[in-house]
């Protein structure tokens, strides 16, 4: 009988990967009474040249086309993919081969790409951020200090006057942007024109009296054509900002508003929202850190990685890689998370730490991040018990204590505001 499947092929343990070789790690674990080689590939031939069955012709240049499975080390395996497979400047191409058809193969029982290391070849089909973190701090006129933020909280439901106010009274306490949250984008009750219209206003009078930039993430996230025109508007109201929500737009809708955002100047803050239903399984899916990895590829400026102390899950570990592949010139691997990565002269993105945090977090939060990110407060300042300005002041005290080396309590002791806030909530991380 002839021989039906070719997987054995895709498998090489003493492939040495070319140097322009996309390598990809995996976590996978193989269906009852399949052997880890045969899982394995699987998953290198149905991610490249392969398919159920032998094929009766095939032109020799396939041979230099497959996948190899060239590592295996308990249950994580390592991928090597020849250039020629990838379109220049493609993602959407790319996730449609090392993130595609393998995640819903029989031969797999879980299967999570953990991370990528993109050749310079393919990194060169990319222009990234427009701005890197130095460009955003000239921009904001931040030298030092962590960037602060708020989403006007609750997140939806206010009107686009009540919004403004909110965001007014952020600004008034010391935070350098306001954030419209994930699905806020044009309803009824807050349509996105009147927004931006009394936001710019707002904007101009906390300015003028603070003698401070401010600016604001506007939710562009629509259809492509309506996000342009939502740019457009941002753009002629004097703004530096937008915010697109980038998981569920996809990576060509990103990879199309980077390039119109480029042209009008505008930076793009990344939120993250629907990562969770990729990224929560431990073994199945993919990681936050490839996500983020894509990102920063297709140009955004900041995007969520997490507290790892707020409400939200990701463990300190997880975030730190995160923030290594957002910031860093050249990414050092670190075992099971993150893959070495050159950057060349891509620029960097800020990590945005959010999601449970308040004042008495602070250190925490910087402990991680040190003083390149950008900390968004929300329900931790408007729920101070003297309101969202006094909240944002205690968060810009609390910022200034772990800059000073002084703890948040004997700062608190000359700081009303930060006092108040630690006698709320005090070191409370939230579940």
């Amino acid at each position: 009988m002839a021989k039906i499947d070719w997987y054995n092929q895709f498998v090489d343990l003493r492939y040495k990967p070319a140097k322009d070789d996309l390598i990809v790690l995996f976590y996978f674990e193989p269906p009852a009474g399949m052997s880890k080689k045969e899982s394995a590939g699987r998953i290198a031939s149905e991610s490249s040249t392969g398919t159920w069955t032998t094929l009766t012709n095939l032109p020799p240049r396939m041979n230099k086309l497959k996948a190899t499975a060239f590592q295996m080390k308990g249950n994580y395996l390592k991928v090597a993919y020849p250039m020629g497979l990838w379109e220049k400047g493609n993602m959407a191409q790319l996730l449609s081969g090392i993130a595609g058809n393998i995640f819903g193969m029989k031969g797999v029982k879980n299967l999570r790409l953990i991370d990528a290391t993109f050749p310079k070849t393919y990194l060169n089909g990319f222009k990234g951020p427009q701005y890197g973190m130095g460009g955003i701090r000239k921009m904001m006129g931040v030298k030092k200090r962590p960037l602060t933020g708020a989403v006007v909280k609750p997140k939806i439901g206010f009107s686009a006057s009540e919004h403004a106010q909110i965001g007014y009274q952020t600004w008034m306490g010391g935070f350098d942007f306001v954030k419209d949250d994930e699905n806020l984008t044009s309803q009824k009750f807050n349509r996105f024109e009147e927004r931006l219209r009394i936001m710019t206003r707002m904007r101009d009078k906390a300015e003028k009296l603070t003698g401070e930039k401010k600016s604001a993430f506007f939710n562009i996230t629509a259809e492509t054509e309506e996000m342009k025109r939502r740019a457009n508007l941002v753009a002629d109201a004097g703004w530096n900002y937008v915010m697109i929500d980038v998981v569920v737009s996809g990576t060509a809708a990103v990879q199309t508003m980077t390039e119109y955002c480029r042209d009008l100047g505008l930076a793009i803050h990344a939120h993250r929202a629907m990562h969770a239903a990729f990224d929560r399984n431990p073994k199945h899916g993919m990681t936050m850190q490839f996500l983020a990895k894509t990102m920063r590829v297709l140009g955004v400026n900041n995007i969520h990685t997490g507290t790892a102390v707020g409400k939200l899950v990701g463990t300190k570990p997880e975030v730190m890689a995160i923030a290594d592949i957002l910031r860093e010139k050249k990414t050092k691997a670190k075992k099971d998370l993150i893959l070495d990565q050159e950057w060349g002269n891509m620029k960097t993105v800020f990590p945005a730490s959010s999601g449970g945090l308040h004042p008495g977090l602070v250190p925490d939060v910087m402990d991680i991040y040190g003083n390149e990110m950008i900390l968004l407060i929300s329900g931790g300042i408007h729920g101070h018990p003297k309101g969202t300005c006094a909240g944002a002041k205690a968060t810009m005290q609390a910022v200034e204590a772990v800059m000073e080396g002084e703890t948040l309590q004997e700062k608190a002791k000359n700081n009303m505001e930060l006092k108040e806030a630690l006698g709320k909530w005090g070191r409370h991380k939230p579940k």
